[in-house]
């Protein structure tokens, strides 16, 4: 089963805002990516525009080619404006405006109604939803429930994890298979602290993975070898682990 790789742009918006120029732009780097064979584009709006702003929202709307994700917090103003965009599909993420990066994935359990209600309002305008959720089983369960067309397993803590990733690529992959076998519809994805040290590991443990975000170390990476070859590498470690699945 081929694994798409959608390309996060938000840190290319955040070198940008670091010196309060255009350039450089996330929506020129988004071009790069899709020339270099990416599947799909995914930034992030938060509240307080600390990288992504609407401008580059409504931009990348009308030039991505491939597929564009919006990830959001589930909030009316966040709403009001993916339904105004209709990006191709909605990431709906957990938000605190203190923290230097998403720390974790959604209780869908603990809020099922509001994310329900959210998940409704977006479908009923066409627009699909993914719930960034941690690996557990009831969020799985509650995401279905909820009308979400897909899950976004969190992989921040295999991916951070030291000695304790092999444990976590086993709850990375029950996970996936609880939601392959109890809810065939749901497509699974995966992001949040991957690299090219630990993609290719990822994938090939994971078999219901059908799709990575990948942003941060993609863009770091870029800084020494281009976007273009970035994404190149991306891909290869992505193909490396699907073949080991594979054998």
């Amino acid at each position: 089963m081929t694994v798409a790789l959608h390309v996060n742009v938000d840190h290319v918006a955040t070198l940008r805002n670091a010196r309060g120029t255009r350039y450089p732009d996330p929506v020129h780097a988004a071009a790069l990516c899709e020339l270099a064979g990416c599947d799909g584009i995914t930034v992030h709006l938060r509240e307080d525009r600390r990288h992504i702003r609407d401008r580059d929202v409504r931009v990348l709307r009308d030039t991505v080619g491939t597929l564009l994700n919006l990830e959001m917090s589930a909030t009316e103003e966040m709403l009001a404006i993916a339904l105004e965009t209709k990006p191709d599909l909605v990431t709906l993420v957990p938000e605190r405006r203190e923290e230097r990066t998403t720390e974790g994935g959604l209780d869908v359990v603990g809020n099922a109604a509001a994310i329900g209600a959210a998940v409704a309002r977006l479908r009923d305008a066409g627009i699909p939803t993914s719930l960034f959720i941690d690996p557990e089983s009831a969020q799985v369960d509650a995401s279905a429930l909820a009308g979400a067309a897909a899950i976004e397993l969190h992989t921040g803590d295999y991916a951070h994890g030291g000695t304790r990733a092999p444990a976590e690529l086993v709850r990375l992959g029950a996970a996936g298979a609880h939601a392959t076998r109890r809810h065939p519809s749901l497509r699974v994805a995966a992001g949040h602290g991957l690299t090219l040290r630990n993609t290719s590991p990822l994938v090939a443990a994971v078999p219901s993975i059908v799709e990575l975000n990948i942003g941060h170390a993609l863009v770091a990476d870029a800084v020494f070898m281009g976007l273009e070859e970035a994404v190149s590498r991306y891909r290869d470690a992505i193909e490396a682990g699907a073949a080991e699945r594979d054998e």
